[in-house]
């Protein structure tokens, strides 16, 4: 028993000299000297950080500064660079309590305060002691029941000589400030390191707050058939931390994430100048994604937008067209639907308007033809004094080498569409329907145009054309359209009947 006793004493005696080393060995990790940022495009970004720190033999308490609010801790990975062997983290506390009026306010409830009062009379200050009772501050509660700030009610409650006072009057002075608020987001860590000296170590987290996104700015010719294209990263930083003359990576493709249940330098820099057509951007191959790496360093402070050009082609070629998609969206709620599938009435609402489409092909002789990254693109063109106007924007996907982009921009304002269902028939009664169309349109444009004519049969998937007045083309299941050209002020009407069985 005794031995026992004496067991546990020394336990205890040799945790709290430990504790006590640790206290006083504790210090200040040094500046990042490089720093390197991976953003996707979807609010995120993997940080790596390089600092010099000094440890002792033993154990050390090492605060390191200048950390994004946003970052999951649960992400960290640390190593020294100099001896990875030789320390080991043991604890590691994310300390993110930072100074605001409310906190400052809350660790003095039920504590002495002073207020600081005007005599009226004599013009100068005097100090009144108070005990505070109420801050009047009120915590904002976001659903599940987290905080996500204070909202002042200016009901501040105190105590003076007895008597209790509601929005006392007065300056408020604390005696200082509150053990454990911080001015900006730190870590600690509890570090065991076998030698003594300055290291030169790694960490890498990951941190929310930062994100990127694709602009394109086109310009189009006089004849709709070249366009310029530049496209634009632009960089958001909102994680609470500047990261300075940082390495740039960004990685598009859609990245599952698990989502939680709550709530080289101045040659790099030499060979850009000597050559202003380099691309700013090498794209790389990384797993099933796509990998934008800078071919500089460059700056992103907090709360800021930065634009970096991605890719650039010049006279592109280009093609306009005019789709007219005369049933309207809704017949897509219809679809292989038995409800409908008999209704007459239904897939007979009626879109006059003659859609403009202009495509162009992602290619690499004309200046692109690398992996573009989704994004919105705004399309512009010069009028006849030579200014440029804005035409329309759409957004695209993420669109590899090779492949068609095509821009919706609006409506045709001089051709017009109509669509009719002319006869509709229970051939078999509960198996086969047939209906017919007509679909005319009127160019009222000074020039000829084509019009690709869109049509969905949304009845049933077993379907057949059985009559038509013009020749069609079958694009997909749910999708057959015809090509009708249209000289100036001409009128056209097609015709087909289609017959559905099941």
């Amino acid at each position: 028993m005794r031995y026992n006793l004496l067991l546990s004493l020394s336990v205890i005696l040799f945790a709290a000299v430990l504790t006590a080393t640790a206290q006083n060995n504790q210090q200040a990790a040094g500046e990042c000297t490089s720093v390197d940022l991976t953003v996707y495009n979807s609010n995120m970004a993997l940080v790596r950080e390089e600092r010099p720190i000094t440890f002792v033999k033993g154990l050390n308490r090492i605060i390191v500064p200048d950390i994004p609010a946003t970052i999951d801790g649960t992400s960290l990975h640390f190593a020294s660079l100099t001896d990875p062997s030789s320390v080991k983290i043991l604890e590691q506390n994310y300390q993110y309590d930072l100074i605001h009026q409310a906190k400052l306010l809350e660790k003095y409830i039920g504590k002495e305060i002073e207020i600081i009062r005007l005599d009226e009379a004599t013009k100068k200050e005097y100090p009144v002691k108070a005990k505070l009772l109420v801050t009047g501050w009120q915590p904002q509660l976001q659903y599940g029941g987290s905080t996500s700030g204070y909202v002042y009610s200016g009901q501040m409650i105190v105590e003076i000589d007895g008597k209790v006072e509601l929005a006392p009057p007065g300056r408020i002075t604390l005696p200082s400030l509150s053990e454990g608020l911080i001015l900006k987001p730190q870590l600690k860590w509890l570090v065991n390191s076998n030698r003594d000296g300055q290291q030169k170590t790694e960490m890498s987290y990951l941190a929310n707050g930062i994100t990127w996104n694709c602009n394109y700015v086109a310009l189009l010719d006089s004849k709709d058939s070249r366009l310029d294209l530049t496209g634009w990263v632009t960089l958001t930083n909102n994680s609470g931390t500047a990261f300075r003359n940082a390495g740039l990576k960004l990685v598009a493709g859609d990245v599952n994430r698990v989502q939680e249940q709550r709530g080289y330098v101045p040659q790099l820099a030499m060979k850009m100048q000597s050559d202003v057509n380099a691309p700013q951007f090498q794209q790389k191959e990384l797993f099933e994604y796509k990998l934008y790496s800078l071919q500089r360093h460059t700056d992103l402070s907090n709360d800021e937008t930065k634009q970096i050009e991605l890719a650039s082609g010049h006279n592109i070629p280009a093609t306009k067209l005019f789709i007219y998609d005369g049933i309207a969206d809704n017949w897509r709620m219809y679809y292989n639907n038995y409800s409908y599938r008999s209704q007459e009435s239904f897939g007979q609402q009626l879109n006059k308007k003659v859609g403009v489409f202009v495509s162009f092909r992602n290619e690499e002789k004309s200046g692109l033809g690398i992996p573009l990254p989704k994004g919105k693109v705004r399309v512009y063109k010069k009028d006849d004094d030579a200014k440029e106007q804005f035409v329309g924007e759409d957004e695209i996907d993420h669109t590899p080498k090779d492949e068609e982009v095509r821009l919706y921009l609006g409506n045709a304002f001089d051709i017009v569409g109509e669509r009719k269902q002319t006869n509709f028939k229970n051939v078999v009664s509960g198996h086969i329907i047939e209906e017919s169309f007509e679909i005319t349109l009127r160019n009222y444009k000074s020039e000829t145009v084509e019009v690709q004519v869109y049509e969905h049969p949304w009845r049933w998937s077993e379907w057949e054309i059985v009559k038509h007045s013009a020749e069609w083309n079958k694009v997909d299941q749910t999708t057959f359209d015809f090509r009708v050209t249209l000289k100036k002020d001409e009128e056209k009407t097609v015709s087909y009947t289609i017959r559905y069985l099941w």
